[in-house]
């Protein structure tokens, strides 16, 4: 049996992908991974294609993928398929393969699973529910010679209790920690922000200091400068903050609630990170996909944003979204 694993997106390694390929491998079965989204020339027949995608933008690659490999069966976050790897193969499964990944040298993993929000636009409760235990910091690590740098992909690492055990791992291992997925600002309390300023603290890149989080409404603006006081109390200055910032979702939104929160963050030394809501099938907004580069590759720092918007030629969408607002 050969088994053709696709990751439409992301740029680390994709976790429910290694988890098939280290199943089907220990089944003798023969897989192949690849990170493109066209059929080659020289590809063989597949019996089984998994595709699994993270962002909802990468929609646009599966009619393709689809017409390449009729048989696919997408997954992830950025379908709305709902399928997991435990529910392919019959059995809860903790087991990766970093095969396909060579030049990759960290781990990655999660110590817990779930979340205690139910955010209407994040698939995570309905996934996965409430936070539950999975896996330790020991554990996650793959162990001498790789280096003590860890991504931990928890959507909620202070939801479980079990927390303390891992924070105390991170400490007694000496390990580098990125929480790319962002720690819930709106929930945090002294004890756990003195928790995160105990501990080495990372981007994905591991050069430089980072605590990820988000603010992805106007109306919990209290509650998420409330979280940003008591990381700053506990040693946490607020430019080391990324704040992921959700835009095209709240129905009331508007360009000048944009700039608020934007400006709020800016002012805060906080790094604002948009990120474009659009339902499935849609195609997001021009203008907020061009707020969304600007903001995010930091040009904001440097490039006033009507300047960017004339250079990118997206004053006709912006123009356009304003007219239909009215």
């Amino acid at each position: 049996m050969h088994v053709l694993l696709i990751q439409v997106d992301g740029k680390l390694p994709n976790l429910a992908l290694m988890k098939l390929a280290h199943w089907h491998r220990s089944q003798g079965h023969r897989v192949t991974l690849i990170r493109r989204r066209r059929r080659d020339l020289f590809d063989s027949a597949y019996d089984t294609v998994f595709a699994s995608a993270i962002f909802s933008d990468s929609n646009k690659f599966f009619p393709q993928i689809r017409s390449d490999w009729p048989n696919v069966i997408f997954g992830g976050t950025g379908t709305a398929n709902r399928l997991t790897v435990e529910s392919l193969i019959g059995k809860d499964y903790e087991f990766y393969d970093y095969h396909d990944y060579p030049d990759f040298t960290e781990s990655i993993g999660f110590t817990k699973r779930g979340c205690r929000l139910s955010c209407k636009f994040c698939v995570v409760p309905q996934k996965e529910g409430k936070p539950y235990f999975l896996n330790s910091i020991n554990n996650i690590w793959r162990g001498a010679p790789y280096p003590r740098k860890l991504h931990l992909l928890d959507n909620d690492f202070f939801g479980h209790e079990s927390w303390r055990d891992h924070i105390r791992e991170i400490i007694d291992g000496n390990f580098h920690v990125c929480l790319s997925q962002g720690i819930n600002v709106r929930m945090i309390t002294t004890e756990t922000a003195e928790a995160l300023a105990s501990i080495q603290y990372r981007n994905t890149a591991f050069n430089r200091r980072v605590i990820y989080c988000a603010w992805d409404m106007l109306k919990d603006e209290q509650v998420f400068f409330t979280g940003i006081n008591k990381l700053e109390k506990a040693g946490i200055p607020s430019s080391h903050v990324r704040a992921y910032m959700l835009i095209g979702f709240d129905k009331h939104e508007t360009w000048d609630r944009i700039w608020y929160r934007f400006n709020r963050m800016v002012e805060r030394d906080i790094e604002p990170y948009a990120m474009v809501f659009h339902k499935p099938g849609e195609s997001p907004r021009a203008d907020l996909k061009c707020f969304q580069r600007w903001t995010n590759r930091g040009l904001y720092r440097i490039v006033p944003w009507a300047d960017y918007r004339r250079q990118t030629k997206s004053d006709e969408s912006v123009a356009a979204w304003h007219r239909a607002a009215a």
